[in-house]
């Protein structure tokens, strides 16, 4: 169904060379990276009180683009192996389906590579939690991930918005360090998130060529073939196309915690920095405005087919969570919300974080 290796091959020749750096700054830029990225650690878990007793196992991987390429791939092929083998069991039976399965497959790898090739430049870092451990891509104990920081991005964003560059590297890791802490404080976290990815793509009931088609769709916007792609579809995202009844029950649920995650992680960056950022108040108002302009009328089409708006909602409407269920309980209160699955906020608790603390607070003091 997929070929990911001519996936990975298609993303590397494709994706873009990143800023212009010599050979001592590009080492110095992954040196502070990591230095950061151990700093941050102390200062996340004093101001977030998660896991203080602990010793982080996750490794920190200063990756390249083709290196964050590789590394999702990996991630992608152990969620999606599920899926796809149900995918390939209806096509068994059809005539000349090994044939069309071989062709599909590279069709299919080339165009994933090409949206990975666009996505491989926009992200600064992430915690990656999916892929199996392996010599390239050495995980933590106990089924962890690993933390990644793309340096080629992250020097390009700091040059485009003209922010110090050490405070922003600091910066951005203490958003991606608020994630390692997240994983590796609350054991449960990572198999909950993949059981309801799984149960989300078990509920999967589309045609094969329709999936695929979905990804064509993204990949011809991508270059150029179809700008206007997605107003054919009211603008829906490639997640929402393929939705049934019990798959938008699981994305629901899926889109509280992915909130509830990146809203803490941006209001944890907030908290801690002001004592160690000295320029956080420049950064954000800057970060702020390059998040909310977009680019151009493509790159606006394409973010909404692969629902990259629906993950900007989610840094706004968690963050807007986080700070009201603080501001009314406390950090410890707030911190009720990592005991369980259901202790998460819903969906529409993220919108009411009131309800939130009537449910969980009134629950455990009764």
């Amino acid at each position: 169904m997929v070929d990911w290796n001519l996936a990975v091959a298609t993303a590397t020749r494709l994706v873009r060379p990143g800023p212009d750096v010599s050979r001592d700054e590009a080492r110095a830029v992954v040196a502070e990276l990591r230095r950061h990225a151990n700093a941050s650690e102390e200062h996340v878990r004093g101001f977030t009180r998660m896991g203080t007793d602990e010793i982080h196992d996750t490794p920190v991987l200063v990756v390249d683009r083709p290196g964050w390429v590789r590394a999702n791939v990996a991630g992608f092929r152990e969620l999606l192996k599920p899926l796809l083998e149900k995918m390939q069991e209806r096509r068994a039976g059809n005539p000349g389906s090994a044939v069309l399965g071989a062709v599909g497959g590279k069709v299919t790898g080339v165009e994933l590579g090409m949206l990975l090739s666009f996505l491989s430049s926009r992200v600064l870092g992430q915690y990656e939690t999916f892929a199996p451990d392996g010599r390239d891509l050495p995980a933590g104990r106990n089924g962890g991930g690993r933390l990644l920081l793309v340096a080629p991005n992250v020097v390009h964003v700091e040059r485009e918005l003209d922010v110090d560059p050490h405070d922003f590297r600091l910066w951005v890791c203490l958003h991606e360090e608020t994630h390692r802490t997240q994983f590796s404080a609350v054991p449960w976290l990572r198999d909950h998130l993949e059981g309801e990815i799984q149960s989300f793509l078990a509920e999967t009931d589309v045609d094969p060529m329709t999936f695929l088609e979905r990804i064509r769709d993204a990949a011809q916007s991508l270059a150029g073939g179809r700008p206007e792609g997605e107003e054919e579809d009211g603008g829906r995202s490639l997640v929402e196309l393929v939705q049934t009844p019990a798959q938008r029950e699981v994305l629901a649920r899926l889109t509280a915690v992915m909130s509830l995650l990146e809203g803490h992680a941006d209001y944890v960056m907030d908290g801690v920095g002001p004592s160690v950022v000295p320029t956080v108040a420049e950064i954000r108002e800057k970060f702020q405005q390059r998040r909310a302009k977009g680019a151009s009328r493509l790159d606006q089409a394409l973010r909404k087919l692969l629902g990259l708006d629906a993950k900007l909602r989610q840094y706004r409407d968690g963050e807007r969570f986080v700070r009201a269920v603080v501001d009314e309980v406390g950090v410890d209160g707030f911190n009720r919300v990592w005991t369980s699955p259901n202790t998460l906020p819903t969906k529409a608790e993220i919108a009411k974080p009131g309800e939130w603390i009537a449910r969980v607070h009134r629950r455990t003091e009764s």
